[in-house]
């Protein structure tokens, strides 16, 4: 499923998806920080048939729930398609040595042949961390490799 882009001069941004149905749903991400989850009429696909304003704390739920289910479906597909592939979510416990410190720091790639792909942290989701990403007790962490390299994330977030 593709995801539109749409610039909306002076008010924000839209990103829309079309159902299988034909159903238009977008989230428009207005400037102030307001996010308005929008349902399109099937007739005109300007015009929202329905618009619900959401909070802040509203739209990272929704973000969270649907963000989270498609990386793990996304992952899961993966490993069906990859022989020998496994998908593992790690919490960062209370007194890992990188409970403070930035995923680089770990080197898990290249010590493990294991990847964090992605990581949940409270309501959010951060798909592709990048190595001078802050990691934090309570993190949890999508790794994708071996069962080998992936136990050996395990290990290396409680061992050092």
């Amino acid at each position: 499923m593709d995801v539109e882009r749409i610039d909306l001069p002076g008010i924000g941004t839209s990103h829309v998806v079309t159902t299988a149905r034909g159903r238009r749903i977008g989230i428009v991400s207005h400037r102030s920080g307001r996010r308005d989850l929008v349902v399109y009429d099937r007739d005109d696909p300007d015009t929202s048939v329905a618009s619900v304003a959401l909070s802040a704390d509203e739209a990272n739920t929704i973000a969270e729930y649907l963000g989270t289910a498609r990386i793990v479906e996304h992952l899961a597909q993966m490993q069906r398609q990859v022989a020998g592939l496994v998908t593992e979510q790690l919490v960062i416990a209370p007194g890992s040595p990188y409970d403070g410190r930035t995923l680089g720091d770990t080197r898990a790639r290249t010590r493990t042949g294991a990847s964090i792909v992605a990581l949940v942290r409270g309501s959010e989701v951060i798909a592709s961390p990048r190595p001078d990403f802050g990691l934090r007790a309570g993190d949890l962490i999508v790794v994708v490799g071996t069962a080998a390299g992936a136990e050996g994330v395990a290990t290396l977030l409680t061992d050092g």
